[in-house]
């Protein structure tokens, strides 16, 4: 899909001779782009969730929810054995991870997500202590991506602080980054899908013109060009009509 999307993006730009957008341009757009869509999934999940707890939304092939819903566990992930960091009390989250869904200790234990500012609290009762069989969590340090015992970084803080292995995450991993590669033939870049680094966008097809349209939005910024920019937006705010 994605040399699809260039190339309609090329051509919109070459009809009026508004600009070029080089291959690593084009790239950082895709990869924002895709961002915005993928996210954009989660807040319509919600609000359709909510036409259906109204009844106001159908079944079949207009359940909403459903079809959102299978989008968004295209990038359902599961992480085994978490790294422990010794001195911090903590497990290294995975470098792709989105959202949490599910924590689990010992493989079918699940672990229960609890507020930074009540852990203490929790700990110190007799009666509500997390213990092996139910064990707490609470996240820190999302600034931080190599947990030490000063800053515990991208981590899981479990509690009892007797657990220190077995710990497993169920996640919503981040879309990987979409990279068009080619090889220059002749001056110009040629399409080459073989390159080891090469990667497609992970969003269905049906966001293939609303990937384009938001590309658009950012070329037209990149090269100052307010025409570009208004047909993208005008276009996508068409193309949410048609969805909506």
């Amino acid at each position: 899909m994605i040399n699809t999307v260039r190339n309609t993006v090329m051509a919109i730009l070459n009809k009026d001779n508004n600009g070029y957008v080089t291959p690593e341009e084009f790239n950082l757009f895709a990869k924002q782009a895709q961002l915005e869509l993928f996210e954009e999934y989660f807040y319509d999940y919600k609000n359709a969730l909510n036409l259906q707890n109204k009844r106001l939304s159908n079944s079949g092939y207009a359940d909403i929810p459903k079809q959102l819903a299978e989008v968004i566990d295209l990038f359902t992930k599961k992480a085994t054995g978490l790294t422990y960091v010794a001195g911090t009390t903590s497990f290294t989250l995975p470098t792709d991870w989105y959202t949490l869904n599910v924590v689990y200790y010992n493989t079918t234990t699940e672990v229960e997500r609890v507020n930074q500012n009540k852990i203490n609290k929790l700990v110190m009762s007799n009666m509500t202590a997390p213990n092996t069989s139910y064990p707490a969590y609470y996240l820190t340090g999302a600034s931080d991506s190599t947990p030490t015992p000063t800053s515990p970084g991208n981590s899981l803080i479990v509690y009892p602080t007797t657990i220190t292995t077995n710990v497993d995450v169920l996640y919503v991993r981040y879309p990987s980054s979409p990279k068009w590669t080619y090889n220059t033939v002749s001056g110009s870049p040629v399409f080459n899908q073989s390159a080891a680094d090469y990667q497609d966008f992970e969003l269905p097809l049906s966001d293939q013109d609303t990937l384009v349209f938001k590309i658009l939005e950012y070329a037209g910024v990149n090269i100052r060009e307010a025409a570009v920019t208004a047909f993208a937006s005008q276009e996508e705010a068409i193309n949410d009509q048609k969805e909506t």
